[in-house]
């Protein structure tokens, strides 16, 4: 995706530079639910930036390409991706914010209405949501009860902090508590995330941040990954929460700093340590294969391009870990190459 915005994310004229990153953002923040934008998303993408086109008219075009060939696109997905992404461009190219829980779920309701019926809703369930990174396991999300008084503590507690005297890293850690406690009460049945990330960049402008970088969209699902290692803790496994790898990403947002973020080092396994070593399940499965084999599980028609983007490696290597996963009959392709899936035939 960077090759695609590449020319505009290096355009001198600041209109341009500004809404290449604010579409180049969207666009990326749909990888934390697995989704892909459509080609003709990206074209539209390019006729806004380049003044063609307002935002207004970008959302009537998506509204009507979905309209006009609902018999004919089969991803309802795809179709989320689009809507979603449009919108979150326009919401990041505006001056306009409010640090309010008012706005977190105006937020939402922008991003996601005509796409969830629940759009602009606080839950009235509670959930758990098992994540690769925690082997299967769920983090403890707010209970449905208590959301909307514990998301009005939590705005009360930051808007009542001072950042006065603060060093930048005490800056950063404090930041990187909020955004964590924030996306941890999952106020919302879905988009959490997404509507996090559009509200947290918003935020992060009025403190005087330039976040007009491309790490929110290279490093979405990094971003959330951390997030869910900010808010778990498991004694039995010697797993405790940590604020270590979302400062790791504040760092490379705020201070162009180079820090890897590799999804696979987030995992409770931690499998960067020891990518050749094998798991100890009868199947012969190395860790390297195991990550690969929870994406996977996570979200079965991911691309294999999508998987050597989360986990930092080659297109040659995936394909090299994805035939060593069929040749043991641990996976199976099911359905065509566009619209197929993998199915697990042995757990792990």
């Amino acid at each position: 995706m960077q090759d695609i915005f590449e020319e505009y994310l290096r355009e001198k004229e600041p209109q341009k530079k500004e809404k290449g990153y604010a579409w180049h953002t969207a666009i990326g923040l749909q990888a934390v639910d697995g989704l892909e934008t459509s080609e003709y998303l990206i074209d539209t993408a390019k006729k806004n930036i380049e003044g063609d086109i307002t935002f207004e008219e970008a959302n009537k075009l998506i509204h009507s390409y979905y309209k006009e060939n609902i018999k004919h696109i089969g991803n309802d997905r795809t179709e989320e991706a689009d809507k979603v992404s449009v919108r979150i461009a326009q919401i990041l190219s505006e001056k306009s914010f409010v640090f309010s829980p008012a706005q977190y779920i105006s937020i939402h309701k922008r991003l996601f209405d005509g796409v969830y019926k629940h759009a602009g809703e606080i839950r009235d369930y509670n959930i758990t949501k098992a994540e690769w990174v925690l082997d299967g396991d769920t983090v403890m999300y707010g209970g449905a009860l208590d959301l909307r008084a514990t998301l009005d503590y939590d705005f009360s507690v930051e808007k009542e902090f001072s950042y006065k005297g603060l060093s930048i890293d005490e800056t950063i850690k404090h930041l990187a508590v909020f955004i964590s406690r924030l996306w941890q009460i999952h106020v919302f049945g879905e988009g959490n995330t997404r509507t996090t990330a559009v509200f947290f960049i918003k935020y992060l402008k009025t403190l005087g941040f330039d976040v007009t970088n491309d790490i929110f969209a290279e490093n979405a699902w990094y971003f959330r990954n951390s997030l869910v290692r900010a808010n778990y803790t498991n004694l039995k496994k010697d797993v405790h929460e940590t604020t270590e790898f979302l400062e790791f990403f504040l760092r490379n947002l705020l201070l162009g700093e180079n820090n890897e973020l590799k999804n696979r080092y987030l995992h409770i396994k931690s499998f960067s340590k020891c990518q050749n070593d094998t798991l100890d399940d009868g199947l012969n499965v190395t860790l390297e294969e195991s990550v690969v084999l929870n994406l996977l599980k996570e979200n079965p028609k991911i691309t294999q391009k999508q998987i050597s983007t989360e986990i930092k490696k080659s297109d040659r290597t995936v394909k090299r870990i994805i035939l060593s996963l069929q040749e043991k009959e641990i996976i199976v392709r099911e359905g065509g190459k566009r619209f197929g899936y993998w199915k697990i035939l042995k757990e792990i």
